[in-house]
């Protein structure tokens, strides 16, 4: 018989911030480049930075541990992307608009590494019973 664990509160809250935050970084990207602060009128190729998101979005909402551990990695190269454009862009909306890519990146990681510890943690406690059982004489 087996049973299928429901995740913790916690867990279901670090995947929903993931999630979110991911998304919201999908749609700003797109939103940025393409209407709010574009390089050039119409639209720009930079656009084109959101398609890594895309990627492990599916990952991310079915859960997948690994995915979680290298967005939160992958993640650093947009943070970088928002701080050199909050600093450089001349454009006050710009510049606003990359300080959100900071924080949403901040979050991403942030809920990665949480949603990580949490289910390694819960793994650990699970196993732990086992490896504690009294051994019979």
């Amino acid at each position: 018989m087996t049973t299928t664990a429901t995740p913790s509160s916690s867990v279901a809250l670090t995947r929903l911030l993931a999630v979110g935050s991911l998304v919201g970084l999908i749609v700003l990207g797109l939103a940025w480049e393409m209407w709010l602060a574009p390089v050039r009128p119409g639209g720009s190729w930079l656009a084109l930075k959101v398609l890594p998101l895309i990627v492990p979005l599916a990952g991310l909402m079915k859960n997948r541990m690994y995915t979680y551990r290298w967005v939160s990695l992958m993640i650093w190269l947009y943070f970088t992307e928002g701080v050199v454009r909050a600093w450089s862009d001349v454009l006050p909306l710009s510049r606003a608009l990359a300080l959100l890519e900071v924080a949403l990146c901040l979050v991403l990681f942030a809920a990665c590494a949480w949603h990580v510890r949490l289910r390694l943690r819960n793994a650990a406690a699970q196993q732990q019973p086992l490896n504690e059982a009294p051994a019979h004489e």
